[in-house]
């Protein structure tokens, strides 16, 4: 079973011995919106099973991202896949190494098909080919080089059943039926499906196990809707289960399970911090590592033959490391360092040897432009809770009474974390600061801090943000009457709060794919969400089906508060978005309309949950640049004449 292990690495520490005479304060030069939103260069490494390969992601010469590959050690690459249009984002070894497999949908709207291509024929398959289904790699196993185990909402749109699929013939196979209620399965070495998660009607949660595929299946564990439980990997025997679990505890520690008995051993814990990653080895399954992502990223080393590898692969190069990629024998690595002022950086690692080789940076054109260093703060909200912030800052200029963009990560089940990020980068760049609020509700942080923001979209949870906004500005870092907020799904759906529930504290607002009802948008999500809700979004944010609750969800929703808004908004939408469908911002924009209310908006006919192709990213980012500096006063590129067009064709709600 392949998977594989990510490092922390130490920053370096470079020391000014001669001072430089004063200079005058400016922005350095401006970096091209091409080198921030543009594909890659190459990114994604993953080296073959045995290693002799070594396959990444990179643009053809049409600026589609397809999956190339090279003999190690040799001047060969070449694409092997011949996507069109979107660009491939996802891919992975086929088992023995004589194929890739990768994942595309249509124009946005995530029911991923799995390809297959052949590296000897050059031929490419669609081994799900079939139309509104949903295909998920469960495992892939260098053991069993000719087939591979894919779920599937094929018989069912709301439940994934699992299937084993013939990589020589294309056969499909029914392994296991889900009866309805479970929302993952776990496979043992034997490639067999032993462990499942069933979800409850009442919001419950249960894992089941069975010995063989023919046993019963058997409850070990139960949780309710404030825990969490996850199933990472049998262990080599297949009588031990690892999991994630907060069960009797704050943060979700790593415990091994006795699938006879139903008793767990700790592993690894943080009073404070879930554990956010778990390294095994690719064969036997044995934990070599746990990652807490904290401020940044922090490995407890759980195999003392990993000592010399971790002192001296952050000798390499500065940031935090990872291993991107391994084989199966876990002698060699692919190492990445993740940087805060430039993109990623990947080394081939030879563990014997103990010797790294440069491969690649994924961003070099970054390298020759001055980026601004990502500052971790923390800030305490008003009630007393810690936030874990993220400060970027123009260089050149002094750090007073800026411009700044609050940047919303989404999710909201999801967290901001340090290392180079477009966004950030551009704002800085453009003259602003950029602070990032991971605010309550966000993850990684623990039980207390995930369940702190039950029931508090557009109220606690946007309280944060504001506490982190009266934080900047009393630091003397931004200017009170120059902030924007901005951001994507979540993000979106906060920009939207911001201008309506607190119209006075934001000089503009750009929302990518918010929600404006969160009535509706619960509703409308897909079929395949439909059982985790009573786990998860009925209980944090309510059920659109009771009518006490409907009232809360829309007396948290922008859309009935656009009366209130008094500055700038501009909506960017993807019209095919499975999650946030366009109805959303079609609703919010023919209410402003009605209103009298200004806004820019902008659908993207060929995109859905967020931008995938270049080309979009980088009209959005023009059209958001101009949009930022005409109500922030910051700088920005000139626009392109196809960006111009875009603009005059400001979309009209339906």
């Amino acid at each position: 079973m392949r998977r594989f292990p990510l490092w922390l690495a130490l920053a370096g520490l470079t020391i000014t011995l001669a001072l430089p005479l004063p200079a005058a304060a400016e922005l350095p030069p401006l970096i091209p919106r091409t080198v921030l939103f543009g594909n890659p260069e190459k990114t994604n490494p993953q080296l073959s099973p045995d290693g002799s390969r070594l396959a990444y992601l990179a643009p053809n010469d049409k600026n589609v991202l397809q999956v190339w590959v090279q003999t190690v050690g040799q001047d060969d690459a070449r694409a092997v896949t011949k996507d069109p249009k979107r660009g491939i984002q996802q891919y992975l070894w086929g088992p023995s190494g004589k194929q890739v497999l990768y994942l595309q949908d249509n124009d946005g709207d995530e029911n991923y098909h799995l390809y297959l291509t052949d590296l000897e024929s050059n031929e490419t398959r669609d081994l799900t080919p079939y139309q509104g289904v949903r295909a998920l790699p469960v495992a892939v196993d260098a053991d069993f080089p000719d087939e591979i185990l894919v779920a599937l909402n094929r018989r069912v749109r709301q439940v994934f059943d699992v299937y084993r699929v013939d990589l020589a013939t294309g056969g499909v196979t029914l392994e296991v039926e889900n009866p309805g209620n479970v929302g993952g399965w776990e496979t043992d070495l034997n490639l067999k499906v032993r462990a499942r998660v069933l979800q409850n009607p009442d919001g419950s949660s249960a894992l089941e196990v069975r010995d063989t595929p023919t046993s019963e299946w058997r409850k070990v564990l139960g949780w309710g809707v404030a825990d969490q439980v996850s199933p990472i990997a049998f262990t080599a025997d297949g009588a031990g289960l690892y999991l994630t679990s907060n069960l009797d505890a704050n943060a979700a520690r790593l415990v091994v399970l006795d699938c006879a008995t139903g008793k767990t051993r700790v592993v690894s814990e943080d009073p404070d911090y879930d554990v956010s990653s778990v390294a095994l080895h690719p064969k036997t399954n044995a934990v070599l590592a746990v990652q807490y992502n904290k401020a940044r990223r922090e490995w407890v080393m759980l195999d003392p033959g990993l000592k010399p590898d971790m002192a001296a692969i952050p000798k390499l190069s500065d940031g935090d490391y990872f291993v991107a990629s391994g084989t199966e024998d876990n002698q060699t690595w692919l190492v990445g360092f993740t940087r805060d002022v430039g993109g990623v950086r990947y080394y081939k690692w030879d563990r014997a040897a103990q010797k790294g080789d440069f491969l690649f940076a994924a961003r070099p054109q970054l390298d020759t432009y001055k980026l601004a260093p990502m500052e971790p703060v923390v800030v305490t909200a008003r009630d007393g809770l810690k936030l874990q912030c993220y400060l970027t800052k123009p260089v050149g200029v002094p750090a007073k009474n800026l411009p700044m963009v609050v940047f919303v990560h989404g999710g909201p089940w999801a967290r901001d974390e340090w290392g180079y990020a477009s966004y950030p980068q551009w704002f800085a760049n453009r003259g602003y600061a950029c602070l990032q609020v991971n605010y309550r509700g966000s993850t990684g942080f623990g039980k207390k801090f995930l369940h702190a923001a039950d029931h508090e979209f557009a109220g606690k949870m946007h309280d944060d943000l504001i506490d982190a906004v009266n934080w900047a500005v009393k630091q003397g870092v931004a200017d009170k009457n120059k902030v924007a907020i901005m951001g994507g799904s979540y993000g979106g759906y906060a920009t939207l709060v911001g201008l309506t529930f607190t119209p006075d504290v934001f000089a503009c607002g750009v929302d990518l794919v918010g929600p404006s009802n969160l009535a509706s948008m619960i509703e409308s999500l897909p079929p395949y969400w439909k059982p985790s809700l009573a786990s998860s979004w009925y209980p944090r944010v309510g059920d659109p089906g009771d009518p006490a609750q409907r009232k809360d969800l829309e007396a948290r929703s922008p859309l009935f508060k656009v009366d209130q808004i008094k500055k700038p908004l501009m909506i960017v939408q993807g019209a095919n978005d499975p999650r946030v469908v366009k109805k959303e911002s079609d609703q919010i924009v023919a209410a402003m309309q009605k209103a009298g209310k200004p806004v820019e908006y902008y659908v993207f006919a060929d995109e859905g949950h967020g931008l995938a192709r270049p080309e979009n990213r980088l009209k959005f980012a023009a059209l958001a640049e101009h949009f930022l500096a005409k109500y922030l006063s910051g700088r920005a590129e000139p626009m392109t004449a196809d960006v111009m067009m875009e603009q005059a064709k400001v979309e009209p709600a339906k």
